[in-house]
């Protein structure tokens, strides 16, 4: 990973997913309607939160597939009529016309209506199989105009999500008076088939998700796929929906190679070897403590006397920080408890925390900077990022756990203390980069934060910040998160700028409740 000053150049974390299975209608609207082209596409954002108006424009995002009918429990283009329940989710208007959605969630299908509307008046749904970010070949799904002698219509219902194909899905209902060019959407909605935000949530990380990759990114991996990918085992583990099960096996089968999900930055090797030993935890499977084995092998080859040892930041051993070395402590400290007779891991463990605790990285208000200058091997003083908090919680806490060393205790709820009084506004989580926006990378620092510190808790039994953590995820459910369980930066709100990484370090906060 890289910190702000250190970013490496690569893709926003905003990725319009090329979806390779994604699916849509390709059957004919109602008998009696009149098929307008279907070419045009409303813009409204997937973030709205209220109907909007725009002009008539090109469909948004990336090239899709032709559509195909999706079939779930029933296939596409059925009847409203038999419908098992009808909710009313959003409206819009647009010249005196209501374009509605309308959503059987047991039925997990959506449909739309114009009413108070005129002869070819227009009226479709819009499907997207990534939050609202691109709906290109799902667009204008049962286009359908308002045949004479009426003055409302609605089209046949659609699948809002595709198990079949691993895919959770939004809808929006739109619709356009017939001799204007004005275009009303509701915002995007989904069906209620979870339960509860963290559900939401879960959905919507997975749907940034793309089957054909393996990946949130749009490649290669990086340590942002890899907490992703942690988030969203973790949620599985804590709900026991085990919906998302095959997103562990597609990641790892689409990018498993020699190189074991290595790379030159040693603390990307460290979050995906979590990863995959959360994998591991959650499935069974021998398989991914393999390369949980093999990355925390291939970080050991790092660790030398520089400083008086310490693994160093990237190949290039130009930096010895906090993150790399935080992760190498939980990392193998976690090996340890996963595997019987272990005495290696355990080791390295012990000797990481030696050494990090006297390196001069935790200063005198408890907190730790981001790492220590090389030439002097003093603590360099700069940002203690939100992440560098969490992770050692949770490294502290696999390490109880081996030992029952209770000073581990001791040092673990001093950096936490300080970190839920110090890094707070107003009670709610800011990571020091906020004020400037943060870098890509820092979208998932608080997810990191929140993660380590409710391991912490469930590993040794400390309760005391559990009202810190339910704050957190109470503040995200009412000002940070959209109709669809995607989040922004501000966990206090306003909501903006949805992302994937943003989103994964939501429901960081939602699992610490389950």
């Amino acid at each position: 990973m890289r910190i702000s000053r250190r970013v490496r150049s690569g893709p926003a974390p905003v990725i319009a997913l090329a979806a390779a299975l994604a699916v849509a209608f390709a059957g004919s609207a109602q008998a009696s309607a009149t098929t307008a082209s279907t070419t045009a596409a409303s813009t409204a954002a997937a973030s709205t939160t209220a109907a909007s108006t725009t002009k008539a424009a090109s469909s948004n995002g990336a090239a899709q597939p032709a559509n195909t009918s999706v079939c779930s429990k029933y296939c596409d283009g059925r009847d409203p009529a038999v419908a098992v329940g009808d909710r009313d989710a959003a409206v819009a208007t647009v010249w005196s016309r209501s374009i509605e959605l309308h959503i059987s969630d047991p039925d997990d299908m959506a449909w739309a209506s114009i009413t108070n509307g005129s002869p070819t008046d227009e009226v479709w749904l819009d499907r997207s199989w990534d939050g609202g970010q691109t709906w290109s070949s799902g667009s204008k799904l049962g286009d359908t105009t308002i045949p004479s002698g009426d003055t409302g219509w609605r089209t046949l219902m659609y699948n809002i999500d595709n198990p079949s194909a691993g895919q959770t899905g939004v809808v929006r209902a739109c619709g356009k008076a017939g001799n204007r060019t004005d275009i009303a959407c509701t915002p995007w909605e989904k069906a209620s088939i979870g339960s509860g935000t963290a559900a939401d949530s879960a959905e919507a990380l997975a749907a940034y998700w793309n089957p054909s990759t393996g990946l949130w990114d749009s490649g290669p991996y990086s340590w942002q796929d890899a907490n992703a990918l942690t988030t969203l085992t973790d949620y599985m583990r804590r709900s026991g929906n085990a919906t998302y099960t095959s997103v562990i096996s597609t990641t790892y089968n689409d990018n498993i190679s020699s190189a074991n999900f290595t790379d030159s930055y040693i603390d990307d090797t460290g979050w995906w070897g979590l990863a995959w030993l959360d994998a591991y935890e959650y499935t069974g499977n021998s398989t991914y403590l393999n390369v949980a084995e093999a990355d925390a092998n291939d970080m050991n080859q790092y660790w030398d006397n520089t400083c008086g040892g310490g693994v160093w930041w990237s190949t290039a051993k130009t930096y010895k920080n906090a993150i790399a070395n935080e992760l190498y402590l939980e990392l193998n400290a976690e090996l340890h408890n996963d595997i019987s007779g272990d005495s290696t891991y355990l080791g390295r463990a012990q000797a990481e925390w030696t050494w990090f605790q006297g390196s001069g990285m935790i200063n005198s208000s408890h907190l730790i900077n981001d790492g220590l200058t090389t030439s002097t091997c003093a603590n360099n003083g700069e940002a203690t990022f939100s992440y560098n908090q969490g992770v050692i919680l949770a490294g502290l806490g696999q390490l109880y756990k081996a030992t029952g060393n209770s000073s581990l205790l001791t040092s673990a709820e001093s950096i936490a203390t300080a970190a839920t009084t110090d890094l707070t506004t107003n009670g709610i989580l800011v990571d020091p980069c906020e004020p400037n926006g943060c870098a890509n990378d820092g979208f998932s620092f608080k997810g990191a934060f929140i993660r380590g510190l409710s391991d912490f808790q469930q590993l040794t039994g400390v309760s005391s910040y559990n009202t810190f953590l339910s704050t957190q995820a109470g503040s995200i459910e009412s000002n940070d998160t959209n109709s669809v369980g995607q989040s922004g930066l501000a966990w206090a709100g306003p909501l903006a700028n949805v992302n994937y990484p943003d989103t994964q370090s939501a429901l960081d906060a939602l699992n610490s409740q389950l």
